[in-house]
């Protein structure tokens, strides 16, 4: 299985630029964002990070919806920030970046709009339903030199970090199979929402895993879905997902049926030379089996311990670092096509 190159000529290229401008300017002046959407589940929680984010000026909030604005309103994440139209927003003066947070079947089209602008994006998670239209976004965005992030919430996670590591630095050896699974059990009123997804739990959780596993592994030569749906009304809330490599296979489990579904979430990385296991991953505990001493870590199996981090905090002090060009941004946009294109596939979609 060959690890993916995560760094396109185009993008280091648009960091670089980004690099020189930063350098003229030592003093980094804050990022001005600002949000469109309040309806994501993740909406409130990367709201509120992004406030208390030192790198970043929020400078409004776009809700439509008027009787959704006043239930959001006075929660912590929304309070005292001026609610602005969409169009308000993309024209405040010395605006660099949106992050859109909108339902999922909306975020695309948001987007699409706020690329023509030149902006860097946040969009949370998956990118819609339209990998062509998604497509549009990350050329725009290419064309513009600009930057986009998203939601996929284990990029950051400590031990997600260090099982990167292991990998890139050959501790693993050749992997052989990944196994993930990520699941939850929905309450009755929470499933309607979920309805208008076609893509049910692989669409909904499996994204953040398949995230990880374009990560370790890059595309995979085939995908192959296996969706099992209620009897009730439809959802496909059973699924599993078999990716195949030349050398390796990989499982994606997520069940939205599954009793604390959230405590046995885990990813596993097998590989010739050792493996590396996250169970539960938030937050985290690990074991790395080596057959020999890699990286400071001994033969044999040892268990690991993280430090309790923000969820999204990381993501978006990266992310400000990538955008005045002090570090390269990982996820390119071949990345983020790769892996919405095997969502789709995953989910039984494309």
């Amino acid at each position: 299985m060959n690890r993916r190159t995560f760094h396109s000529l185009a993008l280091a290229s648009a960091v670089s630029s980004l690099a020189r401008q930063s350098a003229a300017n030592p003093v980094a002046a804050k990022i001005k964002i600002g949000q469109i959407g309040t309806q994501h589940a993740h909406a409130a929680g990367q709201l509120e990070t992004l406030r208390g984010c030192a790198d970043y000026e929020v400078v409004g909030i776009v809700e439509p919806d008027a009787q959704r604005w006043q239930l959001v309103k006075n929660q912590s994440a929304y309070k005292d920030l001026p609610l602005l139209s969409e169009e308000q927003l993309l024209n405040t003066p010395g605006l660099q970046a949106i992050s859109i947070e909108t339902e999922v079947g909306s975020i695309l089209n948001h987007a699409e709009r706020a690329a023509s602008q030149g902006l860097h994006l946040h969009l949370d998670k998956p990118a819609g339903e339209d990998l062509a239209q998604f497509k549009r976004i990350l050329d725009t965005t290419m064309a513009r030199q600009k930057l986009v992030k998203m939601g996929y919430m284990f990029r950051y996670n400590p031990a997600f970090e260090l099982m990167m590591k292991a990998v890139r630095e050959g501790w693993l050896g050749e992997v052989s199979s990944i196994h993930t699974e990520m699941s939850k059990q929905l309450s009755a009123a929470e499933r309607g929402p979920m309805l208008r997804y076609k893509g049910g739990s692989m669409f909904e959780l499996g994204c953040h895993l398949i995230d990880s596993v374009i990560r370790v592994a890059g595309a995979p030569d085939k995908v192959t879905p296996f969706i099992r749906k209620n009897d009730v009304d439809g959802f496909a809330d059973n699924m599993l997902a078999v990716f195949d490599y030349p050398k390796a296979t990989v499982s994606v489990r997520s069940s939205m049926i599954e009793v604390e579904g959230g405590a046995r979430r885990q990813f596993t990385v097998c590989g010739d030379k050792g493996s590396f296991e996250i169970f539960p991953l938030e937050h985290p505990k690990a074991r790395l089996m080596l057959s020999a001493p890699q990286g400071g870590y001994k033969k044999g199996v040892s268990p690991l311990t993280f430090d309790k981090t923000p969820r999204y905090a990381a993501d978006w002090m990266a992310f400000a670092r990538a955008i005045r060009g002090e570090e390269t941004w990982e996820f390119t946009p071949e990345h983020d096509y790769a892996v919405q294109k095997t969502v789709l596939q995953a989910s039984g979609m494309i």
